[in-house]
Order: C-alpha cells, then sequence, then structure tokens
C-alpha cells in the first residue's frame, strides 16, 4: 500500500466537515463540539465515567488484587528514574509560577482519567503545548525522551508530527498540530517515592509513573489518520508496519480451525456483532478513554492451545505494543507478560490477508494490547482503511497509571519489598 493512498480520500477544501471548524481555537472548538450531535454524544456519553472510582479493567468483573506486586527491580530493569526527575524538574523550571500550580496533581489525582484520544477538548487538564514557548515545549519533549525508549519517544514524536500533518493537508492547523496535546505531572518528581506525568493528544495519549525504580506504561493510545508522512523531512513508512505484520504473520501461523476459533466477527461491521459492540467513536476497540473499569471477557482462543512458534509470535507482537518501556522496564514486562501466556486469549475481527483491515486483542490479567482499523474521520471514507490505526494498551487489574503499585506504597509506608523470585 502506498503511503500516499490516504489522498485518494480528502474532503473538497470548501467541505462542511472542514469548513464548520477551520479558524477555530481549541477552546472554542471545544465549546463547539459539545454541541455537535456526533461529538456532543461522545462527550456526554465519556463525561461521567471518569469519576468512577478507579477499579481497573477485568475481565469478569473480579479484581485479582495480587496480579502487580509492587518489588525492587532486579539489576538492569531499573527505570531511568534520575534522568527523569532531572527532565522534569527542568520543565517545571520552565513554567511561570501560575502554570506549574496547574500542570501538577497529587500522584493519584482523577486527573490521570481525564486523557482523551479525540481532537476536540474534552477537559482542560494540565497545561496545552500549542500555546506555551518553544522553551516549555522542548523541554516537554525532553521529559518523554529521558522516560522512555528511543524507539518509544521515536514514535510518540511521529504520532504528534503525522497529526500536525494532517492538520496542514486539511487546513486545520489551529485544532491538529504539532503540539495540539496536553501534559500534566502527578506527584513531585522523586528517586523512588511514586510520581509520573501525562500527555494526551489527538491520537497519542501516554500515562508513565515510576516508583522505587519501576515503571508502568499505560493506558497507552497510539494512532494515526493517516499512518504516514508522504512528503517533506519527516516522510517514512506506515508507523504501525511492525504491528501489522507481526499481527498478520500470527494469524499465519495458525491452522484454519485455530484462526475460525480466533476470528470471532468475520467483517468489521458483522450483522452478528451485539448491538454497541462498534462505538460511534472507539469503533471496535475496548480499552480506550474512559474505559478504566471495563469488563471485557476473554474471546478467541486461548494462547495455550497455539503452537511453540504461534506462541513467541503472541510475545513478540506484545513487545512491539510496549516498545515504548525502556529496555530494562520492558524485560520485566515481558517477563510478567510471559508467566501469564497460558491465561492469555487471542481474538480478532476482519480478514487476515496482506492488506486486510482488521481488529486485533491480546489479552490476559495482565495485559491487553489492541489494533483496530477505522473509518475516516478527517478524511472521506466511511469503511476502515489500513492507513487509519489505533492501538491500545492496558494493564489489567489495577495497575493503569501505576494505581496498584501507588497504593502498596502508601500502605507499606514508602517501603518497597524485595523481589521473592529474585534473590
Amino acid at each position: 500500500m502506498s503511503s500516499s493512498e490516504f489522498r485518494q480520500h480528502l474532503f473538497p477544501y470548501d467541505h462542511p466537515r472542514l469548513a464548520g471548524v477551520r479558524g477555530m481555537d481549541a477552546h472554542t472548538y471545544r465549546r463547539a463540539a459539545r454541541e455537535d450531535a456526533f461529538t456532543g454524544g461522545l462527550i456526554a456519553g465519556w463525561t461521567p465515567l471518569y469519576l468512577n472510582e478507579f477499579r481497573g479493567i477485568t475481565e469478569d468483573g473480579h479484581l485479582q488484587e495480587g496480579r502487580h506486586p509492587l518489588t525492587v527491580p532486579r539489576p538492569g530493569e531499573e527505570a531511568p528514574v534520575a534522568a527523569m526527575v532531572a527532565a522534569a524538574t527542568s520543565f517545571l523550571g520552565t513554567l511561570a509560577p501560575g502554570d506549574r500550580a496547574r500542570v501538577q496533581y497529587d500522584v493519584d489525582a482523577v486527573e490521570w482519567q481525564t486523557w482523551a484520544n479525540p481532537e476536540f477538548m474534552q477537559f482542560d487538564t494540565g497545561l496545552r503545548l500549542d500555546s506555551q514557548p518553544a522553551e516549555v515545549r522542548e523541554a516537554a519533549l525532553a521529559l518523554v525522551a529521558a522516560s522512555l525508549s528511543p524507539e518509544g519517544t521515536a514514535l510518540v514524536r511521529a504520532m504528534m508530527r503525522i497529526n500536525g500533518f494532517l492538520g496542514e493537508v486539511v487546513g486545520l492547523e489551529t485544532i491538529l498540530n504539532e503540539f495540539s496535546y496536553h501534559v500534566a505531572v502527578y506527584g513531585r518528581p522523586h528517586l523512588s517515592a511514586p510520581w509520573g506525568w501525562q500527555l494526551f493528544g489527538h491520537h497519542c495519549a501516554v500515562n508513565c509513573l515510576v516508583v522505587g525504580g519501576r515503571m508502568v506504561v499505560s493506558p497507552l493510545f497510539l494512532g494515526a489518520e493517516p499512518d504516514a508522512i508522504d512528503v517533506g523531512p519527516h516522510a517514512g513508512p506506515p508507523a504501525f508496519a511492525a504491528h501489522i505484520d507481526l499481527s498478520l504473520r500470527l494469524m499465519a501461523q495458525l491452522s484454519p480451525a485455530q484462526r475460525a476459533q480466533a476470528v470471532v466477527f468475520a467483517q468489521m461491521v458483522d450483522p452478528a456483532m451485539p448491538p454497541g459492540r462498534v462505538h460511534p467513536g472507539d469503533e471496535r476497540h475496548l480499552g480506550g478513554a474512559f474505559q478504566d473499569n471495563r469488563v471485557i471477557p476473554f474471546e478467541g482462543i486461548p494462547v495455550a492451545d497455539l503452537s511453540a512458534g504461534a506462541r513467541d509470535l503472541v510475545l513478540e507482537l506484545v513487545e512491539q505494543f510496549v516498545l515504548p518501556l525502556p529496555a530494562g522496564p520492558r524485560a520485566a514486562r515481558m517477563r510478567e507478560v510471559a508467566s501469564a501466556l497460558d491465561e492469555t486469549w487471542l481474538s480478532w475481527i476482519g480478514g487476515h490477508e496482506p492488506g486486510d483491515v482488521f481488529y486485533v486483542r491480546v489479552q490476559s490479567p495482565v495485559v491487553m494490547v489492541e489494533l483496530d482499523h477505522h473509518c475516516g474521520v478527517f478524511l472521506d471514507y466511511d469503511t476502515p482503511r489500513p492507513f487509519h490505526v489505533h492501538t491500545v494498551v492496558r494493564t489489567p487489574h489495577g495497575n493503569d497509571y501505576g494505581r496498584s503499585w501507588v497504593r502498596q506504597w502508601q500502605a507499606g509506608a514508602g517501603r518497597v519489598p524485595a523481589d521473592p523470585d529474585h534473590r
């Protein structure tokens, strides 16, 4: 597929979809979105959810309290906390006192849960970078780079740049630009106590927490429409090519009977789907914004039933989703994922040949990853296309936002016990 295929689906410049919001700033568009029949409906449905007491995503509604023990990291698996503290301190130092107060929240504040991936500003949490000077923007990006792996930093920056590219292509630079993102800091940057940061906006939402040398990066939402920039200095291949290739390779490893079991619906919008299975905004993915407490039953085929080669591809696919974690925390995360492989399920919607659009989910009690191809939002197509991709990473059973670890830290008066399985 050419990276320029999306250009076949451009709205006319004066189409009401674009002309109706062209020239609005983020705050004006926020008010207009509340009144729009489509976006207003999304906002009305999502807004009450973030106020629910956080429990975490589960597969059956029952929270497994011991799934995420907070222990001292193994040697070599420590989060880059010192670099993060230095970068966060520098970022906060660029802000005026009023902005510094606005960008900081308690480590377990409900504002963590206000992140969203649409282009409209549902919650004005923290500071919006496109209204900040270059010094602040650069310091915020330096915090991202100090925290994530080089691959993760590159992917986050790609999402932001593609967003700016889309804004230029459709003439909506005031609401779709490289810096139309909010940033917030939770807790006080510290070498051992829990704290973290959040970056969110259109097609990019990163929630990162560290405590006692451990790190969690979830919820994590990365997406793009289109999935590549086709001209200019940032032109490159599709951002999610590896995710898609691994997903298709995994399905190719399955026997026909196994594929039939994994495919829960053959069509992206299938007559056999129950009401509500395709959400107006989220489409098929289930772990998006405001779904922190959602019950998501296992579906498809147990990974334990697959061949060794297919199980290896499941782990490789999950690792692609958690690539934003630095190497050490990623190794710890993948060991956790592997330990729950016999409790892991693979589910699929749509086709599974090269070029097909599809939805895939790998889910266990410790991780849930999703990839979904979507319909047009700022481009003109009403069936999913390969160049519009959403991905989601969740930590079920209560450790999104590192919340389980924060509670354990608080209950233990700031002590992190040793890992009993590694002495």
